[in-house]
C-alpha cells in the first residue's frame, strides 16, 4: 500500500465508542462534550428504566445520570470485559437507586417532624407512608440485582461460561472455594495477569502455579470457578461482590 493510501485509510478510519472514551481519557474535552450529547438519550432511558417513568432532561433523576455517565466514562477499561454503554448503563442504574434511596430517606424524616404533634390518622398515614418507601425500595434492589446478573450473565458468555457450568464446578468445600478465590485476587491484582485473562480470555495457570500454594491440578480443577470470582472482582458489581466478601470474611 502507498503511502499516500496508507494516509487515506488512516483518515478513513471510524473510531469506535471504545476509541473515544480512550482519547476523552487522555484529555480530550471537546470529545467528551460531544459523547455526552449524542448519548443523552441512552442515559434517559437508562434513568427512566429505574424511575418506571418517562424522564426527560428537565428531571433531577436525569442529571444524576449525566453525571453518572460521565463517571462511567472516567473509570471505563476494557480490562473490565464489557462494553462501555454496558457498564455506563449499570453505573447509570445504580447512581439513580442510590439518588432515589436517599431522596426517599429525607421524605420520611420530613414527615416526621410535620408529624411530631399529629392525630393516630396522621400516624396511620405516616405507617403507609414508610411500608410504600421500604416496598418501593425492595423493588428498586430486586431490579439492581437483576441488571448485575443479568449484565454477569453476558461477561461469562464471553469466556464460554455459563451459569450451569459455576454451579457444575463450584468447589464442594467451603475451604475450597476460600482458596479459589485467594488466587482469583490474585489475579485481579497483579496487571499481566489480570490483562492475560481479559485479552486472551484464560487463565495464567503456569505463572499462577509459581505464585500461590497451590498445585496446578487444583488450579485447573477451580478454572471456571476462579474465573468467574475474577470477573465479579474486576467489575462495578455490588451485590455480587457482597457474595464474595462473605466468603472470604473481608
Amino acid at each position: 500500500m502507498t503511502p499516500l493510501l496508507n494516509l487515506l485509510f488512516k483518515i478513513g478510519k471510524t473510531k469506535t465508542l471504545e476509541d473515544k472514551v480512550l482519547a476523552i481519557q487522555k484529555g480530550d474535552k471537546q470529545l467528551q462534550d460531544e459523547l455526552i450529547d449524542q448519548y443523552k438519550p441512552f442515559i434517559a432511558k437508562s434513568v427512566s428504566q429505574v424511575c418506571k417513568r418517562y424522564i426527560s432532561e428537565q428531571d433531577d433523576e436525569f442529571s444524576i445520570g449525566l453525571i453518572a455517565f460521565h463517571e462511567s466514562i472516567e473509570k471505563y477499561s476494557t480490562e473490565k470485559g464489557s462494553s462501555l454503554l454496558s457498564f455506563a448503563d449499570l453505573i447509570i442504574k445504580r447512581r439513580v437507586i442510590d439518588y432515589i434511596r436517599k431522596e426517599s430517606r429525607h421524605q420520611t424524616v420530613h414527615f416526621d417532624h410535620e408529624s411530631s404533634h399529629s392525630t393516630e390518622d396522621s400516624n396511620q398515614s405516616k405507617y403507609e407512608v414508610d411500608v410504600s418507601i421500604d416496598e418501593f425500595q425492595r423493588q428498586l434492589e430486586q431490579e439492581h440485582r437483576k441488571d448485575e446478573i443479568n449484565h454477569y450473565q453476558s461477561i461469562l458468555k464471553q469466556f464460554d461460561l455459563t451459569f450451569q457450568d459455576l454451579v457444575d464446578h463450584s468447589p464442594k468445600h467451603a475451604d475450597a472455594r476460600e482458596n479459589a478465590m485467594r488466587i482469583a485476587h490474585e489475579v485481579i491484582q497483579d496487571t499481566d495477569f489480570k490483562q492475560t485473562l481479559f485479552t486472551k480470555k484464560r487463565l495464567p495457570i503456569k505463572e499462577l502455579e509459581k505464585r500461590v500454594e497451590v498445585s496446578r491440578k487444583t488450579i485447573e480443577r477451580n478454572r471456571k470457578y476462579i474465573i468467574a470470582i475474577c470477573i465479579i472482582m474486576a467489575s462495578d458489581y455490588v451485590y455480587l461482590k457482597d457474595y464474595v466478601k462473605g466468603v472470604m470474611g473481608n
